[in-house]
């Protein structure tokens, strides 16, 4: 168990007189998402706890997590229930260093609630490009000190966010308006579809730690049928079963579904390859979505650099 007396000798580790501090400054973000920006914007080496194929909802701190933060001169984690794990732990680091919680400063009527948890705001805000966007203007007042071309370096990025935003709105608008309908593993999809103009529906709610029932199953079931949609999507942070039980239940009712594809949610791609980045994410998951659902767009996305090696 990760007790406050090991939180507290841990942070007393990093201030022992006469010990010399790394030449980078030591930020650490919690997921893979935010330490892309942070990088992109600082130009600097950034440490992300929640990796590839790892399920931020879900993530326990570990001894080498509680070891990064403690150790850090600056933290940035996403809010918003996102990594409910970690609350506690951020109001406590944030009594000791600069602590932003990224997606929380944004104006709340930007973001989509399940009316069932009005007072829980879907996290899932990196899927829309104007709404990130807005996340690294937020970020720079915070990494600007460590970096002193933030702001140009920012700039350039968002430049970035806006072409695959517009990347993702063509390939996708190709995509038949009978099949516009969008089904994963999870309800991560929300802010993806109102971007594009997509239908979304989710097997488990926005939290993977909820469960889908037989009576949604049946109802999903009923929706590809009647829809004709050729595909669903699995995630790669989330376990396929429910979308294997959706793909068998339409073929029991004459309608073939495949898996249309991985698509990254919660998690980007392996460190160093194009899709462990927010700009290759998004080209791969709108260039698989846009070819599945039977729209038009090139095999190896964008840039021609989906699949490359990394």
């Amino acid at each position: 168990m990760l007790t406050r007396r090991f939180f507290l000798a841990a942070t007393a580790a990093t201030m022992v007189p006469g010990v010399a501090r790394a030449a980078d400054p030591a930020i650490v973000a919690t997921t893979g998402m935010i330490a892309d920006a942070a990088r992109a914007l600082s130009g600097l080496p950034v440490t992300a706890l929640i990796g590839p194929g790892m399920d931020p909802h879900g993530h326990r701190p570990t001894r080498s997590d509680i070891l990064a933060l403690s150790r850090a001169d600056l933290v940035l984690w996403h809010g918003l229930n996102l990594e409910a794990q970690l609350a506690d732990l951020m109001a406590r680091l944030a009594a000791e260093k600069p602590v932003l919680a990224v997606a929380e400063a944004l104006s709340p009527d930007l973001l989509l609630t399940d009316p069932e948890y009005p007072d829980r705001p879907d996290p899932h805000i990196w899927f829309d490009p104007a709404l990130w966007s807005q996340v690294t203007a937020l970020m720079e007042p915070a990494l600007s000190p460590f970096a002193p071309d933030t702001a140009l370096r920012a700039e350039t990025y968002r430049a970035e966010i806006a072409a695959m935003g517009d990347y993702a709105k063509t390939v996708l608008a190709s995509v038949p308006a009978d099949q516009r309908l969008l089904v994963t593993a999870h309800d991560a999809f929300a802010y993806f579809g109102r971007a594009f103009g997509l239908e979304v529906e989710g097997v488990q709610g926005i939290s993977t730690e909820s469960e889908a029932g037989l009576s949604r199953i049946a109802e999903l079931v009923d929706l590809l049928v009647a829809r004709r949609v050729p595909a669903v999507f699995v995630e790669s942070s989330v376990s396929d079963r429910a979308l294997r039980a959706l793909i068998e239940g339409a073929a029991a009712k004459g309608h073939d579904v495949t898996i249309g594809g991985e698509l990254f949610s919660d998690a980007m791609g392996s460190e160093g390859s194009y899709e462990g980045t927010w700009v290759g994410m998004m080209d791969h998951n709108a260039t698989v979505i846009a070819r599945a659902l039977g729209g038009t767009a090139p095999e190896r996305g964008a840039k021609g650099l989906l699949g490359a090696a990394g």
